[in-house]
């Protein structure tokens, strides 16, 4: 069996993965998840495609926010092909498209907006009265908790090590969920080894994993999860940067579901840094299919 690999080593293949390959003027190869199988990870898509957008930039304007489309799964067996279109560069702002595509047909659509830095009215609304993450305890070890309930054909996935650090305030059981209501959730993240000051890597990182348990909120109140019984994807995603940020250092990822019908859930995020300021904001609209 190999050894696990460290956490500087599981930053290092994240850094990889979110690096994208130039392979003409605004057209970017994404490289495969080390060891992935089956259906690409939605964030990752996301992330790559931010960063394709963000290196079409040619002066100081910084992502403000992106809005992406998931048309069909990505398959892990082929790279991602990234095609940038440059819709408008003003004086303040500019917009990026970006198409994902594979075996010749796309995957994904993101139009991102970027934004030259700009003093003006500020307000916020404040950060949630919750635990510190040095009182919490890691996802990871959670799960190793109940290793022995986890179906063999899922334990690998359920258990490997990821370069993202999560510690939810309550945590939920994959197995035997409980109803919860109302439809909320508070989780720390950071990724767990120091990053270069590279605000743009700072970004892709973030949505990369502003993708991770926000589709679950909309399940919360109906007592299911992923883990059996409903079938789950991304249809939708955006993502609103509003203040600088590390994610080397702890935010809080507060979640809630205002609605679910028709086979879909819509769900809504907020980051905070551990100070109380408000970096970025997120929704997201995904399926969650019932089955036999």
């Amino acid at each position: 069996m190999r050894p696990e690999l460290s956490p500087l080593e599981l930053v290092e293949q994240l850094f990889t993965l979110l690096d994208i390959e130039q392979i003409d003027t605004d057209l970017y190869r994404g490289p495969r998840q080390p060891g992935g199988v089956g259906r690409v990870f939605g964030g990752q898509v996301i992330a790559q495609a931010l960063q394709a957008a963000q290196r079409s930039i040619e002066d100081d304007k910084a992502a403000h926010s992106l809005h992406a489309y998931f048309m069909r799964p990505g398959d892990e067996d082929f790279p991602i092909i990234y095609r940038v279109v440059r819709d408008f560069d003003g004086r303040s702002f500019a917009n990026r498209r970006v198409i994902a595509m594979q075996k010749g047909q796309p995957i994904l659509n993101m139009t991102a907006s970027f934004q030259l830095p700009a003093e003006g009215l500020h307000h916020q609304q404040p950060m949630p009265d919750v635990p510190a993450p040095e009182d919490l305890r890691s996802e990871r070890d959670l799960r190793k908790e109940i290793e022995d309930q986890v179906p063999e054909k899922l334990r690998r996935f359920f258990l490997r090590a990821r370069p993202i650090e999560i510690r939810p305030v309550a945590p939920r059981n994959w197995f035997r969920p409980e109803k919860t209501d109302p439809a909320i959730q508070h989780s720390w993240f950071r990724v767990i080894a120091p990053l270069p000051d590279e605000p743009a890597l700072h970004r892709a990182m973030l949505a990369y994993a502003s993708d991770m348990t926000l589709l679950g909120t909309c399940m919360l109140p109906h007592g299911v999860s992923w883990m059996g019984g409903v079938q789950t994807a991304s249809l939708d995603h955006a993502v609103w940067f509003h203040e600088p940020f590390r994610f080397d250092d702890w935010l809080l990822y507060t979640t809630d579901s205002p609605w679910s019908g028709h086979s879909r859930g819509f769900n809504r995020g907020r980051i905070y840094t551990q100070d109380g300021r408000l970096v970025a904001s997120c929704a997201q609209e995904g399926l969650i299919r019932v089955r036999d």
